[in-house]
């Protein structure tokens, strides 16, 4: 099996002076995680290093560069899954986490549990000897100046929700087992202790080696109303393609309950696709040493690996 990764930054409105970054975020993302798969690695260390890569970069929502919540706190979401096995481990609504994606991690492979919480997180993290990073050194400018603007009588917090910025990964390596990965810091100015999709399994994402593997964005509610990543594994499981099973899974949410998203996936055969009904969503997948991202709808730049890791793009 030739090895794939399909990365995501999260859809809905991507505002033109942080397009660029967005790009060069999922690229390096793709490029480190597609390093570990043709090194021999497993797609469950892919997906984790390019979420990681991406919680790393504040121009997304997750990690350093998470939104506030309405009292002006970071809390996040993340989510693993094994396609092997269905094994998953998920955090919720923790704080003062570099990286809830490798908590999440932890939780899969050293509790019983498939998802803890909060308080109960964060006591986990210390047992596992992760390092608590101050609240403040997770919020930019950017998410606080938003907070503030979200917090004025005459806003509406609804408009910045379109600029969403969850990031993911799915991967297939080169044994054929499938993984995914999701990790956000939610809605802006949301209620203290909201939980989205990120953290649901079959929601925020799935994998299984009998189907694939997928990792969505979008309006959290919505995708959990329809169970969103799973239902898209059901339409391939019937026989369609990635792109199909994307299309016709996002079309329903939308019809059915109104709401806007994107996903990106990859089947048991390594064909993938990054579908969006959102204005965008930030995405790049390496497969066969070719490098393709965009972030418009029918956007597509192609380079060759090598060309990308020469321009500096990130790397193994």
């Amino acid at each position: 099996m030739k090895p794939v990764i399909v990365v995501h930054g999260g859809a809905g409105r991507i505002f033109k002076e942080r397009e660029q970054g967005s790009r060069d975020g999922v690229v390096r993302a793709a490029l480190r995680g597609y390093g570990i798969l043709k090194q021999g690695g497993s797609a469950l260390d892919a997906v984790e290093e390019a979420v990681r890569s991406m919680e790393d970069d504040p121009h997304f929502n997750a990690g350093c560069g998470s939104v506030l919540n309405e009292k002006g706190e970071v809390e996040m979401d993340a989510i693993i899954m094994d396609g092997k096995n269905l094994d998953s481990g998920a955090v919720s609504a923790v704080k003062c986490i570099a990286n809830p994606i490798k908590l999440a991690r932890l939780v899969m492979e050293k509790t019983k549990h498939m998802l803890l919480t909060d308080h109960g997180a964060h006591l986990f993290a210390q047992a596992m000897g992760i390092p608590e990073t101050p609240g403040e050194k997770l919020i930019t400018e950017r998410s606080r100046e938003r907070w503030k603007k979200n917090l004025e009588a005459d806003s509406n917090p609804e408009e910045f929700q379109k600029d969403l910025g969850t990031v993911g990964a799915v991967a297939i390596d080169s044994e054929g087992n499938v993984a995914c990965a999701t990790s956000t810091g939610g809605l802006s100015n949301k209620l203290v202790g909201r939980v989205g999709d990120t953290a649901c399994i079959g929601s925020g994402g799935y994998a299984d080696n009998h189907s694939g593997a997928t990792s969505t964005t979008g309006h959290g509610e919505s995708i959990m109303k329809v169970v969103l990543a799973r239902l898209i594994l059901y339409h391939m499981e019937q026989g369609m393609s990635p792109e199909m099973a994307a299309d016709t899974a996002l079309d329903y949410m939308k019809a059915r309950v109104g709401g806007l998203g994107g996903v990106i996936v990859v089947n048991n055969s390594g064909e993938w696709a990054a579908r969006f009904s959102t204005k965008q969503m930030s995405w790049a997948t390496v497969k066969d040493d070719q490098l393709h991202y965009g972030i418009y709808a029918g956007e597509r730049h192609t380079k060759s690996v090598d060309e990308a890791l020469a321009s500096g793009s990130g790397g193994f």
